[in-house]
């Protein structure tokens, strides 16, 4: 995963760069994204001073944004925590059925399609580390502690419960991984 943490700002610009021109109105998907930043750039600035404050304070400032965090999840489909880790440039194809677990870590230029879960498999459990550049087919369950390599690949409707070495791809009830193809063309073993 990336080293480098962007600002807010920049993370959003990339991620609005994944998205058409005119995502604002056709994709809820990018409306769940925004409220993500806005949530997780207010977590981050303000989190901490809110620890040191009154009960009555805390709930005057949290349960707003808890409100609005809901009321995008009902309206997208998307469920997104502030509390997750996500890189720059998610993109999620279709929105809908959602679900990603606050501890998961997702790197960044990462793709999902509609019906992810990124959870743990027991309550409090590890929660997966999901690389660079990974897409996550439709429906694809990754559950527990594992870690998605950079690069990998989740097909659709696989449950992984296991780690995804970069590049490789994983697929079925429970995923097997494909290793990466060798694109060295040397490699390649003459047939005649």
């Amino acid at each position: 995963m990336s080293e480098r943490v962007p600002s807010a700002r920049e993370s959003f610009r990339l991620d609005r760069a994944a998205y058409p021109r005119e995502a604002w109105i056709s994709e809820r998907a990018l409306w769940a994204v925004a409220a993500y930043r806005l949530g997780s750039w207010l977590d981050s600035r303000f989190g901490a001073w809110l620890a040191g404050r009154p009960l009555w304070l805390r709930y005057a400032v949290k349960v707003p944004l808890l409100m609005g965090q809901r009321l995008v999840e009902a309206l997208t489909g998307v469920e997104l925590p502030p509390q997750t880790s996500v890189g720059p440039g998610l993109r999620i194809w279709h929105g809908g059925n959602i679900v990603i677990n606050p501890r998961t870590r997702i790197g960044s230029h990462c793709v999902m399609r509609h019906g992810v879960t990124i959870g743990n498999v027991v309550p409090n459990g590890r929660a997966p580390v999901i690389g660079d550049r990974v897409e996550l087919g439709a429906y694809a369950q990754v559950l527990g502690g594992v870690t998605v390599g950079d690069d990998a690949r989740v097909g659709a409707m696989s449950v992984v419960l296991q780690d995804v070495p970069p590049g490789a791809t994983a697929v079925g009830v429970p995923a097997r991984i494909i290793p990466p193809r060798d694109t060295d063309p040397e490699s390649e073993v003459d047939a005649s």
